[in-house]
């Protein structure tokens, strides 16, 4: 999931018309004439964006101005209610504009990027820095006790406050010039940090013609590199580091050194070469740190947590290191398991990182008997697709339905209209399939969040990423039981705004703690384990013949399967990201040697000289996860915690799932997430139910 915020605007957007020239011409600030006003993607083109930009920029600033040059006295309504309401063509333009930098990118739309990036950074700026503005907030701010607020008014005021502190509206000038310049700075940094791991990405490719090097490869992988390899007018099979494609090398492939190869490829992108992405990570740490300083925090880390659930840097590394210290004796003993099962079967020599998902999958496959190929025909996207809607439907009385008549942004974008009853309650925008212009992984956004203003509802224009395998000839997209929990918890970020119910975009939906944001989404995940859910839906694509009863009780039996291993390595990337923001001296030398010092002592395989996940890692340098990775593991806590209630009340219960939705879903960031967190639950959330959950408790 991943938002585009103006300073304390968060993208939101309403179709509306400008007052200036372009917008007779320019779909992205006319008023759309789709179904309620969905954007006008038949009809945006790339020349569209930046006299867009230029157009939404200056309104937005003349907006601000006219705030500031009220001569009344400020007042909750013409000072911060007037903010929220302001910036909405800027919202619009770009909260597409940079989700199709995501998902559809080229080389022109970067260029256009690296254009108005500047341009917007200098209006937030603009925004944050603006004594006059700051003037009139402090002075409602200052009076909040005599003002009457209802609640979510009064945590209006509160978060508009504090966002302006935390942006400098504080600072003596001289520091507020210092202030903006690195702002400006850390942003185009971030912007080439994930254009070059993007060019990277798609740089490598392994082209394989001998058929004897697709040993092991299943058909489902082969038949898309086949694809892949005809797309681009070649014979044979063409892999990529594009993720279906990648993960199902490494997974079963038999040639050991192609493995390394493809291994050594994706472990080392935007390491070194034209794509270098090191100085830039060494930019956006130096950045981020000069930022923090600048505003008398300690570390860039003491200023992201704390509005965050964490806090401090010391609970998350307190965090980190309690779990590390419960769970890497499980990850050791999994990979002893299979370094044993790998020798067992003529494997010489140390399990390295390029074997460890080969074998870990064919001892997975013969303990439980199941493999993922067998599974695959049982996962047909479109029933995946329908469980889950069914499951929204059956937890929360949602339908969704498919509208032909309103544009994707890409031809394969399938759009669905949300509904509760009669009301309407959002678009989903869902995208499938890998391509060379999207980013690996799979995410939700947002072109629009839910808001109400002047006594009008705006329901969000909600989107749904992934880069699950394409359709081949005549087999339709089948997945992994993976990709069906991926879908599950995008799918509950989806739920998580679509189901907002609030006044003020800042506040609503997914706009909350970064540490608590995810709990909407890992909670999802759980139904893919429970039988009665998999037996709804699991029939293979051909015969229509439900899953075996069998294979149910293997998946349920194999979900702990190298928990503790999986579970290192998601501690080891908060770790990895805590090193890089927690206000260590930035090192000098190699970001890989660096990189390779904070792994080594939890390390449970070979860490790899002159290999870095760093100048890739998008998450934390590019995204919106800065001092923030620790937070999938902060939100398994919450989730195996709350769906721990589910499974004492019944995984479909109504009640339970009304109350979910009412206390958490709906109620975005109208209170801090551990208040939310305690009125659903009656009490904070126990870390052991995550242990629990995934059999990392010593037996006793």
């Amino acid at each position: 999931m991943r938002k585009f915020t103006l300073a304390i605007l968060t993208i939101t957007t309403i179709a509306m018309t400008v007052s200036c020239n372009t917008s007779k011409t320019n779909p992205l600030l006319e008023a759309s004439q789709h179904p309620y006003g969905a954007p006008a993607f038949d009809k945006i083109e790339i020349k569209h964006y930046l006299p867009a930009f230029e157009a939404a920029i200056a309104q937005a600033r003349e907006e601000i101005d006219a705030i500031c040059a009220n001569p009344e006295a400020p007042t909750f309504e013409n000072t911060l209610e007037a903010m929220a309401n302001s910036g909405e063509a800027l919202s619009k333009v770009g909260g597409i504009f940079f989700n199709m930098m995501e998902a559809c990118s080229n080389d022109e739309m970067e260029e256009i990027a690296e254009k108005v990036s500047p341009k917007i950074t200098e209006y937030s700026t603009y925004v944050q820095l603006n004594r006059d503005l700051f003037a009139r907030i402090k002075a409602v701010y200052d009076a909040k006790d005599t003002l009457n607020l209802n609640p979510e008014q009064s945590r209006l005021l509160e978060e508009t406050y504090k966002e302006f502190v935390r942006n400098g509206a504080n600072l003596p000038e001289e520091s507020r010039e210092a202030y903006a310049a690195a702002q400006q700075e850390l942003e185009l940094t971030k912007l080439n940090f994930g254009k070059n791991a993007l060019a990277a990405t798609n740089a490598f490719t392994l082209h394989i013609t001998d058929p004897a090097d697709m040993e092991g490869i299943p058909e489902f992988a082969a038949g898309a590199a086949k694809e892949e390899a005809e797309a681009r007018n070649l014979d044979g099979w063409l892999f990529t580091l594009q993720g279906p494609s990648y993960s199902a090398f490494l997974s079963y492939s038999g040639n050991r050194a192609q493995r390394e190869l493809m291994w050594r490829a994706y472990n080392t992108r935007a390491l070194g070469g034209d794509n270098d992405n090191s100085d830039n990570i060494r930019k956006i740490v130096a950045g981020r740190e000069n930022i923090a300083r600048l505003l008398d925090y300690k570390s860039y880390a003491t200023y992201a947590l704390e509005d965050r659930m964490a806090k401090s840097p010391e609970t998350v590394n307190a965090f980190l290191a309690d779990l590390m210290t419960k769970v890497r004796p499980f990850a050791l003993r999994d990979v002893q398991e299979i370094q044993e099962y790998a020798a067992s079967n003529g494997f010489e020599g140390e399990l390295m990182p390029w074997d460890f998902s080969y074998w870990s999958r064919r001892l997975r496959e013969e303990r439980y008997s199941f493999t993922t190929e067998q599974l695959k025909p049982y996962f047909e996207l479109g029933k995946v697709r329908a469980a889950v809607f069914g499951l929204a439907n059956t937890l929360y009385g949602i339908t969704l339905n498919r509208r032909n008549d309103i544009p994707g942004y890409h031809p394969e974008v399938e759009v669905y209209e949300v509904m509760d009853g009669d009301r309407f309650m959002g678009l989903l925008y869902m995208d499938f399939y890998p391509r060379a212009s999207k980013r690996a992984g799979a995410w939700m956004t947002n072109f629009r969040e839910q808001s109400i203003r002047n006594g009008e509802e705006r329901r969000p224009f909600v989107s749904l990423v992934t880069n699950f395998t394409k359709p081949v000839g005549d087999t339709p997209s089948l997945l992994t039981f993976d990709e069906v929990t991926t879908l599950l918890h995008e799918f509950g970020h989806c739920l998580h705004s679509l189901l907002s119910e609030g006044t003020y975009e800042s506040l609503t939906g997914t706009n909350v703690a970064r540490d608590f944001v995810e709990l909407p989404s890992q909670i999802m995940e759980n139904w893919a384990y429970e039988s009665e859910f998999l037996e709804s839906f699991a029939k293979h694509y051909q015969t229509g013949e439900v899953i075996p009863r069998e294979f149910i009780d293997k998946i349920i039996a194999a979900k702990n399967y190298n928990a503790g291993y999986a579970f290192v390595r998601q501690l080891q990337f908060g770790l990895l990201d805590m090193a890089w923001h927690g206000g260590l001296p930035i090192p000098e030398g190699s970001v890989a040697d660096y990189e390779a010092s904070i792994l080594r002592p939890t390390a449970v395989v070979p860490v790899i000289d002159s290999t870095s996940m760093s100048t890739s890692f998008t998450h934390i340098f590019n995204g919106g996860y800065s001092a923030g990775y620790y937070s999938y593991k902060w939100a398994e806590v919450l989730s195996a915690d709350a769906f721990a209630f589910f499974k004492e009340t019944g995984i479909f219960n109504k009640e339970t799932a009304a109350s979910f939705r009412k206390e958490l879903l709906s109620r975005g960031d109208m209170e801090d997430a551990d208040v939310l967190y305690r009125n659903w639950r009656g009490r904070d959330a126990r870390p052991e139910a995550l242990l629990e959950d995934q059999g990392l408790v010593a037996a006793k």
